[in-house]
């Protein structure tokens, strides 16, 4: 194992972890559904129902994250929906101040994503993650969602690195029990992905958990051990 490899990584997920989750949360709760009953001119309660009940049957598959998959099942073009929106894509509190500490730190960060490579890129575009993150994947291009422990087997044969060395910044928990399947043992999850949603309680969440990005800093030192087993509100 190289030197590089040996080096810690911190690992994030973009929406609800870096990106305020609200956007999403618009677009598919309240916006799709309205564009949806106009294109098929139906109720808005039809759409609502119609769309909850394929959310529900695809629900933390690669599909769930695919804008090509719902622009085919449901007939309305979701990636122009969301850019008809963009101006709403935000930075969770403390995503900069994170990142710039971290960089200065010399930490290695990647970026890790379900949305697929579209959105990935409107999101990109819009609010500028780049410059932060030496690699940067989208589950699309894995052909696995991160919810699955070939997502992880694959990345780790494609960029190689040391689970020992890397923590996990999630707002999903899924997310984080597959990185725990695959051997990922520090994890930090989000108690507010969404700012149009009320906080969870951080007692009432399987993993460490924080909401501004900053109080990550205090928790680094633990990259180092073997677990972490605080919870911080």
């Amino acid at each position: 194992m190289s030197d590089l490899e040996t080096k810690p990584i911190i690992m994030f997920d973009m929406d609800g972890t870096l990106l305020d989750l609200a956007f999403d949360n618009l677009i598919w709760n309240h916006k799709l559904p309205e564009r949806h009953a106009h294109t098929h001119q139906c109720s808005l309660q039809h759409s609502l129902d119609t769309l909850h009940a394929f959310y529900q049957q695809h629900k933390h598959t690669l599909s769930w994250y695919s804008s090509r998959y719902w622009t085919a099942k449901v007939g309305v073009d979701t990636l122009q929906l969301q850019y008809d929106f963009k101006d709403q894509i935000r930075p969770r509190a403390g995503c900069f101040e994170l990142l710039e500490a971290l960089k200065a730190q010399g930490y290695r960060c990647w970026l890790l994503t379900n949305a697929d490579c579209a959105g990935l890129k409107l999101k990109l575009e819009n609010v500028d993650l780049a410059p932060y993150f030496e690699v940067m994947i989208s589950s699309e291009e894995i052909g696995y969602s991160k919810e699955c422990i070939e997502f992880w087997q694959i990345l780790q044969r494609k960029h190689p690195f040391d689970p020992n060395n890397a923590m996990l910044v999630d707002d999903t928990a899924p997310v984080l029990q597959g990185a725990e399947r695959f051997g990922l043992s520090k994890l930090i999850t989000i108690t507010q992905p969404s700012s149009d949603q009320v906080a969870r309680n951080p007692l009432e969440l399987d993993y460490p958990a924080i909401n501004d990005l900053t109080e990550l800093l205090p928790l680094l030192n633990p990259v180092h051990t073997k677990e972490l087993n605080v919870k911080t509100a």
